[in-house]
């Protein structure tokens, strides 16, 4: 193997069971889906088992680091809000968390001047090119993961989800929406092998038109789109363009799955299942996993388990084209 070969073989995603970080900056600039407000991002580079963390560079005199942990959630109406003791948040981050966690990322610094991630396109996508466009750094410690030993489960009338033992992380999601441009879906994938990147990562958020007053009437959605997110009104896809997948619906909603479980802190090794759930329940779910003795254990992955999760192998030439 040559030298510029192997130089890009050991920036690839996934390439042995060691932690990673990004090999430089990556900048972002948008607004908020709910609030708004327009924020510039960047993702920096982390050391080992430093984890992710955000840092409001606007905040002044308080606490400006919020940790990307599930014990730090303080929100989940339709967003994964973040916060710390001396209440400075950050909302929206369940797709950044998706597009690190798809693309192999274990720790970073995610510097940001508002209250909101950008929205961008109301996917995971363009985070998921600019990621795998840098290349990563491998770092010297190795991935340890969360292995599911036994169910757990929560519920909320019809809603429910649940986590089992399994040899890698796959999700199991069922929707059921009275628009006919949605109405009942359901998709499972193995995350492995860069599952992630090539089926989800494009997929956008979604919301009813009956939905959008009233969102905006509570604060929520102001800075939504037709540009960044799918408007469904009975069996008409108003965003111009229509859909990027005939079940686009539960593709997103499995990549907010996987940018909430992100929040665990280590990979999850387990199967994810839920019908009609959201990020208050997939909280409550890790919240119920880690509050259950003996339902998981911390381990190293080899290079067996390695080869199993979300970030292991991919490529920039996996990300799907959107026109």
């Amino acid at each position: 193997m040559t030298a510029d070969r192997a130089e890009a073989a050991a920036s690839r995603p996934g390439t042995g069971n060691v932690q990673t970080t990004l090999r430089s900056n990556i900048a972002f600039t948008g607004v908020g889906l709910h609030t708004g407000q327009r924020a510039r991002l960047r993702i920096l580079p982390a050391s080992a088992n430093y984890g992710i963390w955000f840092r409001r560079t606007d905040v002044v005199g308080r606490d400006a680091m919020v940790p990307a942990r599930w014990d730090a959630v303080t929100d989940t109406r339709l967003c994964t809000r973040l916060g710390n003791a001396a209440g400075v948040t950050v909302s929206t981050v369940e797709h950044l968390m998706a597009a690190l966690a798809g693309c192999g990322i274990h720790n970073a610094l995610i510097e940001i001047d508002g209250p909101e991630v950008p929205i961008l396109d109301g996917s995971a996508r363009p985070f998921v090119d600019a990621i795998l466009a840098r290349g990563l750094r491998r770092l010297p410690a190795p991935v340890t993961c969360f292995e599911v030993l036994d169910p757990v489960e929560v519920r909320d009338g019809a809603a429910w989800a649940r986590l089992d033992p399994a040899p890698s992380l796959v999700i199991d999601f069922r929707i059921d929406f009275a628009d006919a441009a949605i109405g009942r879906q359901a998709k499972r994938l193995d995350m492995a092998n860069g599952a992630f990147v090539r089926e989800l990562s494009d997929c956008r958020t979604f919301c009813r038109q009956a939905d959008v007053e009233r969102m905006r009437a509570s604060g929520l959605a102001l800075g939504g789109s037709y540009d960044n997110a799918v408007v469904v009104d009975g069996d008409r896809v108003l965003s111009p363009g229509g859909l990027r997948h005939p079940d686009e619906a539960v593709r997103h909603k499995m990549l907010d799955a996987l940018g909430d479980l992100a929040l665990a802190g280590a990979p999850i090794l387990g199967r994810y299942s839920a019908e009609r759930a959201g990020h208050a329940l997939t909280n409550r779910l890790l919240h119920t996993l880690f509050a259950t003795p003996g339902a998981f254990r911390l381990v190293d992955c080899g290079p067996e388990a390695h080869a199993r999760l979300p970030g292991t192998g991919v490529d920039r030439a996996d990300v799907p084209a959107v026109a």
